[in-house]
């Protein structure tokens, strides 16, 4: 995992609508970077709905929730409609982004080695500097855990 203070690394990718989504741009605001295995899958449901349904809190937040995997840009779109998800799903097909951000790699799914995106999340705040990091995330919570991180570091 990569440390907290480090400055997050720049990335370039495309949304769930086919649009590109840079870091870079997003400077100024909190940014939710949370890295998960597969779209429309029950871990990955349940964290994609926790953000959603403390949706409004992230907006008075003014945080930005980028979610990450390396699913296709047409699966993210069917995940996303399916669920009502307020916030962009960002595709990493060759697996690069995740990778980079330590998030990627070599995993144990159901008995068998395969090399996907690992579940772990990164809080980044508006000059662009890892506040918090979230390693091996349980579903369960954890959008709420780090909205109250966004806002210890905000008062």
């Amino acid at each position: 995992m990569l440390s907290e203070g480090t400055a997050a690394p720049v990335f370039s990718l495309p949304n769930q609508d086919g649009d590109t989504v840079e870091l870079e741009e997003l400077r100024g605001q909190w940014v939710v970077l949370y890295f998960y295995p597969r779209a429309d899958t029950p871990g990955c449901t349940k964290e994609a709905c926790g953000f959603r349904d403390v949706w409004t809190a992230y907006e008075d937040a003014g945080a930005r929730v980028l979610g990450v995997s390396d699913d296709p840009v047409d699966d993210l779109l069917e995940f996303a409609e399916k669920y009502d998800l307020p916030f962009e799903l960002l595709s990493d097909e060759s697996g690069d982004v995740s990778a980079t951000y330590e998030s990627y790699g070599e995993k144990n799914v159901f008995g068998n080695v395969v090399e996907g995106v690992f579940r772990n999340t990164y809080l980044i705040d508006p000059e662009g500097t890892i506040a918090e990091v979230y390693g091996n995330v349980s579903p369960e919570g954890h959008a709420e855990a780090v909205l109250e991180d966004i806002e210890g570091h905000r008062s």
